[in-house]
């Protein structure tokens, strides 16, 4: 039998491998790709360092119950802040500028009923430690879109809240994000 048969089989050249071992190159590819990973700032969703700076801010708003700060609220926490309670014990102040939602119809039907809406949550903000400007003023927002039936009035007005709430977080997620890139 040639070699290249006897190893084939498992033969005494080809030497067998226990069931469940890897490759020696395998291993060393999933080794290169966790240091890959590592390398280029990968996190995990939802976790995001804070830099010194905003360790301990100061959450100001107009509207302190508002689906927007209640989200951001939440996310400073996780992320490792200890939010202030007053505005001169602050490490930083996030001042929220701007805070609203809009709706507007997309699509009426034959009968002049609106079939579609779309939903806009928009929010300005901008950071400061003491009277130094950290992040200038800056404006973003999301927007959803959702088919509206009035004989389903009560189910459409929830996806609206849900819709809400959804976009609230994608947009703490933003502000997250850039606070992490100070």
């Amino acid at each position: 039998m040639s070699p290249r048969r006897a190893a084939a089989r498992g033969g005494p050249q080809g030497g067998v491998r226990p069931q469940g071992a890897r490759p020696p190159v395998v291993g060393a590819l999933l080794i290169v790709a966790a240091a890959l990973a590592s390398a280029c700032g990968f996190h995990l969703q939802g976790r995001v360092p804070l830099p010194d700076p905003v360790k301990t801010p100061y959450l100001e708003a107009p509207d302190r119950q508002s689906e927007f700060v209640q989200s951001l609220r939440r996310a400073l926490l996780s992320n490792g802040a200890h939010l202030a309670r007053e505005k001169d014990q602050a490490s930083a102040v996030v001042s929220i500028v701007r805070d609203s939602v809009t709706r507007r119809v997309l699509s009426v039907s034959g009968t002049n009923q609106p079939n579609q809406y779309e939903v806009t949550y928009t929010i300005g903000f901008v950071v400061t430690a003491g009277s130094r400007e950290l992040l200038a003023p800056q404006e973003i927002s999301a927007t959803r879109s959702y088919s509206f039936d009035e004989r389903l009035l009560l189910a459409k007005g929830h996806e609206e809240d849900i819709l809400r709430e959804d976009m609230a977080r994608d947009l703490a997620d933003m502000v997250m994000r850039r606070l992490a890139s100070l």
